[in-house]
């Protein structure tokens, strides 16, 4: 007998792994570029460029490009910067990995540390995560009805359903989101003679899906340093840029759960002049790279149990595996350091702070999800003197977070995400530095089970000394635990005969109930 099937598409991680890589390279500074005299910051970034699955291996290629703002003393040329790059060429083992698969790669720069060896040579060391996952749609076939509607109808078999309740993957794509932003100097601040240092991060970025479209916003925070005209002063300027906007995504509801990952690129670093002619405008573009995610929840009746009236069935089940959108979980902690800065680093003032967080694997604990890792930031200042040497401290600030989340159990899915916001530093007293943000946690969790699902069905004659034993009018006692369903199954009965027999308006019974079975 023909089962009509129902393929729910569900994500399911194949296999992933994660390893750290250590990098080191010694960086000369080319003849154009005047003497170092000290670090004062550093800036780095990984990018993977390929990756191809083998058997149990997949093979990594990237680089991380790092930049270095260095002091000099030379006139005219107070500060400098370096770029170089240091190649990645790695495997990771991924067991059950085959051939063509489609690994997701992902790359944390843990640690990024610059020494000078000289006047005209720096070392760099660099200690990179990369976690690996390769993942696939998987479709799992449910039964939710009996094809043969003929048979049915002559209550020739008996069938009942049970709820489903099942997040199915409905969107799996990439794309690009573009904007192209300006940040104008204010009219106190000396023209651009040349760009030095610059530093531009997206944060607080929010995604809404809508009817075939997803609408993105978020703000920009960015730091430029630069050399004014005339004495080729140093100077600096920064603010925050909000942005909104939208992009075309054919299928989009907004019933739909999403899950996007996003990496931010910053390209094309110009400047350019305001409406007077005048170098006084910087222009950068700011693209985010997504990985677009999206789940629905979908109500669906599949076939729990099948019995005949006329004929023997059989039925073959087998372990399916499910999940469902759980919750939604948010929660946010505050951090601050307070230290004391060296007396020859005694600070005027703070330009600008940067920083980022790095979160371990999360785990399930009672109530909510445990969160451990660090918040990593650096402050960039000038001192006290009137030539304003700059400086940078870089803090480390522990984070330990339980992310409470209503329901959870061993059971669960989820996947975390972490943004550091509210960034600042102050100077107090010349000599003390206060460093404060808030870290805010975004999850979504989803319960994860298995059930029996009917595969096949198969009919079969009557067993003739079985029916020929069963008494063809009888009163049946209810016993604790039945239901009118057991019943008809044990006597071959149609549900619906037992209820007529017995006056019954539906299917409701309890121990001691006498119900008339006439065959």
């Amino acid at each position: 007998m023909e089962l009509l099937k129902r393929n729910i598409h569900m994500d399911c991680r194949k296999c992933s792994a994660s390893m750290e890589t250590s990098l080191e390279k010694d960086h000369n500074i080319s003849d154009v570029r005047p003497d170092a005299v000290r670090i004062i910051m550093d800036k780095g970034n990984v990018v993977i460029e390929e990756v191809r699955a083998r058997e149990d291996r997949a093979f990594i290629k990237g680089k991380l490009q790092f930049q270095i703002l260095y002091a000099t003393d030379q006139e005219g040329e107070s500060v400098a910067v370096v770029d170089g790059e240091v190649p990645i060429d790695e495997q990771i083992y991924l067991a059950g990995l085959g051939e063509g698969d489609s690994v997701k790669v992902g790359a944390v720069l843990e640690d990024l540390t610059t020494t000078l060896i000289n006047s005209r040579k720096f070392n760099v060391q660099a200690l990179v995560m990369l976690k690996a996952v390769c993942e696939e749609l998987k479709d799992e076939e449910a039964a939710v009805d009996v094809a043969d509607s003929g048979v049915t109808g002559t209550n020739e078999i008996e069938y009942r359903k049970k709820p489903l309740s099942v997040a199915t993957t409905v969107m799996k794509k990439k794309d690009i989101f573009r904007m192209k932003e300006e940040a104008e100097i204010p009219g106190s601040f000396p023209n651009i003679a040349s760009l030095i240092w610059y530093d531009i991060q997206p944060a607080g970025v929010e995604f809404k899906m809508q009817q075939d479209k997803i609408t993105v916003q978020g703000e920009v925070r960015v730091f430029f340093l630069y050399r004014g005209e005339g004495e080729g002063k140093v100077c600096h300027y920064d603010t925050v840029i909000p942005f909104a906007g939208a992009l075309d995504c054919d299928g989009s509801r907004e019933s739909m759960i999403p899950d996007i990952c996003c990496l931010s690129e910053v390209r094309e670093v110009a400047v350019r002049p305001d409406f007077d002619g005048e170098e006084r405008v910087f222009t950068f573009e700011l693209v985010l790279n997504l990985e677009i995610n999206a789940c629905e929840e979908e109500e669906l009746e599949i076939l729990s149990d099948v019995y005949g009236v006329v004929k023997e069935v059989g039925i073959e089940k087998k372990k399916g595996s499910f999940r469902r959108f759980l919750t939604k979980s948010s929660g946010k902690m505050k951090l601050a350091e307070h230290l004391t800065l060296p007396e020859e680093e005694h600070a005027g003032k703070v330009l600008y702070t940067r920083g980022m967080i790095q979160l371990e694997e999360p785990a399930y604990t009672e109530g909510g999800i445990a969160l451990f890792g660090e918040a990593k930031l650096q402050v960039m200042y000038e001192d006290g003197t009137e030539k304003g040497n700059l400086y940078c401290r870089k803090i480390s600030l522990p984070v330990q977070y339980v992310l409470e989340a209503e329901g959870i159990d061993e059971s669960c899915t989820f996947q975390v995400d972490a943004d550091l916001e509210q960034i600042s530093a102050s100077i107090v007293e010349g000599s003390e530095l206060d460093c404060k943000c808030v870290v805010f946690f975004h999850a979504h969790i989803y319960r994860a089970w298995t059930e029996d699902i009917i595969e096949e069905i198969t009919t079969s004659e009557l067993d003739s000394e079985k029916i020929e034993g069963l008494p063809s009018l009888a009163v049946y006692v209810v016993r604790e635990g039945d239901s009118l369903w057991d019943i008809g199954k044990r006597y071959y009965v149609p549900v619906a005969a037992l209820r007529e027999a017995n006056g019954m308006p539906g299917n409701e019974i309890k121990a001691g109930d006498r119900i008339l079975i006439i065959r």
